[in-house]
């Protein structure tokens, strides 16, 4: 079985494990996870992402937790935590863990170095130390334990506000760290937004983020029966939280491509993803775009925004018939087409 670098190294410091009640989080990539049941006393795992949680939910000796938030188990005593991409996605995982878990719950912390693994012996701090013990494959490998009572937990206080003006919509956007869009509106959206035909019927916002495109959508085009779906548990809250602020009507779920999809839409709307983790990852949009006339009424049109540098156009031929550039940059180009 071939595993992760983070995970090789984390294979490398197995008596840490030694008859824990262990729980795994963060970017989760691989299934090392098993390997841990033949040294720990039970194996759990956390995860925000559902493609992972159904890639996990096979195996029947690991305990498998999805959402955005863990549910309170005193029963945990250690913490294994692979370093996300994003370091606030990193403190809100520390603070809700800490706080769910066993008094004194040790901590194991692993990431690329690269990915910034190295800040949290500082973020560590509030509730006890951390200390690197290996070194390794361009990784490093942290323990330390919560030696300090950690602060209550509320998701609620963790949503990151600001405001949104195009033309004339103007929203509150609210999002999770780790969340896309989080802090402000990028580019590709924005270039999105400016190019939307007109809009009507059910629409499907994939890869939905904190429900940016979804939301101007519904606030501009008043008839749209707006749905959202994304694969990250902090992107549905958000986006939820994103239509609740604004008083806005939509629904939201979270969804592995189109797993939790079972309607026809007119339009389907979307900057899709094309990295996971600090990895660049094409699998899921080209997927995404493969069964989009599935999911497509008659007639039903599917606009898409992306870096010009993706070779997304033949695969939208391929799937739909003629290809529209409807507006581009130096960087994005929006890509339009009908279902044939």
């Amino acid at each position: 079985m071939s595993y992760s670098t983070p995970s090789q190294v984390v294979a490398r410091q197995l008596d840490y494990f030694e008859g824990k009640h262990v729980l795994l989080a963060g970017e989760l990539e691989d299934t090392f996870a098993t390997e841990l049941c033949d040294t720990a006393a039970s194996v759990s795992v956390f995860t925000t992402n559902l493609a992972f949680a159904n890639k996990m939910a096979s195996y029947s000796a690991v305990n498998t937790y999805f959402g955005a938030e863990y549910p309170e188990n005193k029963n945990i005593d250690l913490v294994l935590l692979y370093w996300p991409k994003a370091k606030a996605e990193a403190e809100y995982l520390l603070a809700m863990l800490m706080d769910r878990c066993a008094s004194h719950c040790e901590i194991c912390v692993v990431g690329e170095n690269r990915s910034g693994v190295k800040s949290i012996e500082k973020m560590f701090a509030p509730y006890g130390k951390v200390t690197k013990f290996d070194s390794a494959r361009r990784c490093s490998f942290y323990w330390g334990q919560c030696q300090q009572v950690p602060n209550p937990f509320s998701k609620q206080d963790w949503f990151k506000s600001y405001p949104l003006s195009l033309g004339e919509t103007s929203l509150t956007i609210r999002a999770l760290p780790g969340v896309f869009s989080q802090n402000e509106l990028d580019v590709g959206s924005r270039l999105l937004l400016d190019n939307l035909p007109k809009i009507k019927g059910k629409v499907l916002d994939f890869g939905c983020g904190a429900g940016v495109i979804g939301a101007v959508i519904k606030s501009r085009f008043a008839d749209a029966d707006i749905h959202m779906v994304d694969v990250s548990a902090l992107a549905v809250a958000s986006a939820e939280e994103t239509l609740r602020f604004n008083e806005i009507d939509g629904t939201v779920s979270a969804s592995d491509v189109y797993s939790s999809v079972s309607d026809s839409f007119d339009f389907i709307v979307s900057n899709p993803p094309f990295h996971a983790g600090l990895k660049t990852y094409y699998a899921a949009t080209e997927t995404f775009i493969k069964d989009a006339p599935s999911y497509l009424t008659t007639k039903g049109q599917i606009t898409i925004v992306a870096n010009s540098f993706l070779r997304y156009p033949p695969l939208i031929e391929a799937a739909l018939g003629e290809c529209n550039v409807t507006a581009k940059t130096s960087k994005f180009a929006i890509y339009q087409a009908q279902k044939m």
